[in-house]
């Protein structure tokens, strides 16, 4: 049975005083998940937490509950992870309608699920997903934010996006509405590519360049690869909480069934 090899590390950097980030990796079950936390008074904490223990409970629930496998598992990965998403967004809405110290609280969110020879993400937010495939970094998730907005009608320019005062504000995140809109999509998975999800502590201070050097650095050691980004991240300032999920792949996954 093929497997994945998994690493993943969190580090509040060296301006905040809390790590509202948060993530969670299941290797042989083939999932990572990884929220980015915003609000006062501890509240962006509470809600990361809070979308990582729902999406994974609800992801593990229903894979204990898979018996056949499935010739269309992609698209049933697609179902199961927007379900999961939006009972996790329905969950942090009610308790930031009742709990008058998380009021307002919300969360990113960025979901990868392996099975077979192909990945299926789901995300909200500006939490991200890449693909590094031949020396290559290719960045598999859209943002939903203001910059990427902006940047998608043509009115700034990469360089323009990377050093915008706005490139925080996120148009969707789990937890602000009662309903939200979940991006979900499939990707193949070849022999020798490594996935990274990340909070965008990383790529708001690494290009994607700096980020493809660290990984091509560290050959097989997915840890080394992400402590030397967040070590470059804290040199530069450390300005926000930086979050990594290293994945890597021999290009095929069979899932193991939980019991």
């Amino acid at each position: 049975m093929s497997s994945l090899v998994m690493t993943g590390r969190t580090d509040p950097g060296m301006v905040r005083e809390h790590n509202e980030d948060c993530f969670v990796i299941v290797p042989e079950s083939g999932l990572a998940v990884l929220a980015d936390g915003m609000g006062g008074h501890l509240a962006g904490e509470v809600a990361s937490a809070m979308a990582i223990d729902q999406v994974t409970q609800h992801l593990l629930n229903a894979f204990a509950g898979t018996h056949v496998p499935s010739t269309n598992s992609g698209a049933d990965d697609s179902a199961l992870l927007v379900d999961a998403i939006k009972s996790a967004n329905a969950a942090i809405h009610q308790a930031s309608m009742t709990r008058p110290e998380q009021s307002g609280m919300g969360t990113t969110i960025v979901a990868a699920v392996f099975s077979d020879d192909h990945v299926t993400v789901a995300h909200v937010g500006d939490s991200r997903l890449y693909r590094y495939r031949h020396g290559a970094l290719s960045q598999i998730t859209e943002d939903h934010s203001m910059v990427q907005e902006l940047l998608r009608r043509g009115l700034i320019s990469p360089e323009e996006a990377r050093t915008s005062v706005n490139k925080n504000l996120v148009t969707r995140a789990l937890g602000v509405d009662p309903i939200v809109e979940v991006d979900v999509r499939e990707t193949d998975l070849a022999p020798g590519d490594l996935y990274l999800l990340c909070s965008d502590g990383l790529n708001d201070v690494l290009t994607d360049e700096e980020i493809a050097s660290h990984i091509s650095s560290h050959p097989g050691d997915l840890d080394a690869a992400a402590r030397s980004m967040i070590q470059q991240v804290n040199e530069r300032g450390g300005p926000d909480n930086v979050s990594i999920v290293l994945i890597s792949s021999d290009g095929q996954f069979s899932r193991k069934r939980q019991h």
